[in-house]
């Protein structure tokens, strides 16, 4: 079977196949930097989320700069970055069916791992599979802080924490992320809605103190809110993932005061296919980018982007611009996704470039070494 061709690397980027799904190298190094350094002053621990990139050779890299493991949802994505050398990996997720967590508990004696849970059953299938297999792993109670998914209230946490310590499991916190005020666009909003959260895990905690249970971290946090959670004082750790290639959607919030601004590091390249009397037409549609949280917007260009379907994307002047700014046919066309994690989960590679969009050459290809795992 046909597939993409792979550029070597010092292939200039304006010879890269489209659509392609392309790391600007320098912008994301930076971000890397960015968020490591805030981490580090704070004395905050760092496990970025690896389901964003789905890729253990970007794992290693934040690692390498100061990230204590990663985090994953899907047990599958854990094996897989485990066997490529990724040592340190929370599942932030329940798992309660008896088979997955029979795998759990093999991948537990080969490396760190952690998982949530968030009931009775939960906790004493988990237990069984460990002991079973004669592992070891970390135990977070995930509360609910507003995301209005998983996660118990915060009055059963006691309760919850209390049935993991007498089955001899480790309790090692709570796990306490809201989801939810990470897209709030008013900076005040997603302050309001920390404060909120944070009053939770405070009950919460209290209520594992009530139990006799030390409770040793509380962990969350996202690229929307991490400063709340840095200033509270009750969290430790920080699971910011999007911040490494800030997509679109994360870009249109009000900038958060004393966060480090990100920079736009993701991007999928297409080129102009068609072009009418008042549109032009790029060759990437919905097979190349995730549109759950938006369409993508064209970078640096006066250029709206609209709704093309699944190999089209239909780009009209911005405003009151003319045709002129029409771009012309052949011409590349960048756009930068709406949303990050479901659109690198498209793409069975990443092209990543050194020295630019314009003017920059490849410096590698990178696997999507966890695209479609789910299970």
């Amino acid at each position: 079977m046909n597939r993409q061709a792979l550029p070597s690397p010092g292939t200039p980027i304006a010879q890269v196949d489209t659509p392609a799904l392309v790391i600007d190298l320098d912008a994301m190094q930076r971000n890397l930097a960015a968020m490591a350094l805030y981490a580090s002053e704070r004395r905050m621990r760092l496990r970025p989320h690896a389901k964003m990139h789905k890729s253990a050779t970007i794992a290693k890299l934040q690692i390498e700069a100061g990230a204590v493991g990663v985090c994953v949802q899907k047990l599958s994505e854990a094996e897989a970055l485990a066997a490529l050398g990724v040592a340190d990996i929370f599942i932030s997720n329940e798992i309660v069916d008896p088979a997955k967590l029979d795998r759990f508990a093999v991948l537990a004696g080969q490396i760190r791992l952690a998982l949530a849970v968030d009931s009775a059953l939960g906790v004493e299938r988990l237990a069984s599979a460990l002991k079973a297999r004669g592992a070891h792993a970390d135990v977070f109670v995930e509360i609910d802080v507003g995301q209005g998914r998983c996660g118990v209230a915060p009055t059963a946490a006691g309760q919850l924490a209390h049935l993991v310590v007498s089955h001899g499991l480790h309790f090692a916190g709570l796990q306490a992320y809201h989801g939810k005020a990470q897209h709030l666009r008013n900076a005040a909003e997603r302050e309001a809605a920390l404060r909120h959260a944070v009053a939770l895990v405070r009950a919460a905690q209290a209520g594992i103190t009530r139990a006799g249970i030390a409770c040793p971290l509380v962990t969350g946090a996202g690229t929307g809110s991490f400063v709340h959670e840095t200033e509270s004082g009750l969290y430790a750790e920080l699971q910011c993932g999007s911040y490494l290639f800030m997509d679109r959607d994360y870009a249109d919030n009000e900038p958060t005061p004393r966060a480090p601004r990100f920079e736009h590091a993701l991007f999928v390249k297409s080129q102009v296919m068609s072009r009418g009397a008042s549109h032009a037409v790029v060759d990437a549609g919905h097979k190349s980018h995730a549109i759950d949280s938006g369409l993508p917007a064209v970078w640096q260009r006066e250029l709206e982007f609209a709704n093309g379907g699944d190999e089209h994307g239909v780009l009209r002047p911005r405003g009151d611009q003319g045709v002129a700014a029409l771009p012309e046919l052949g011409e590349t066309i960048w756009l930068v996704p709406g949303h990050c994690d479901p659109t690198v989960n498209l793409h069975d590679h990443y092209v990543v470039v050194r020295g630019g969009l314009a003017d920059g050459v490849v410096e590698a290809v990178w696997p999507v070494d966890t695209r479609g795992h789910v299970t």
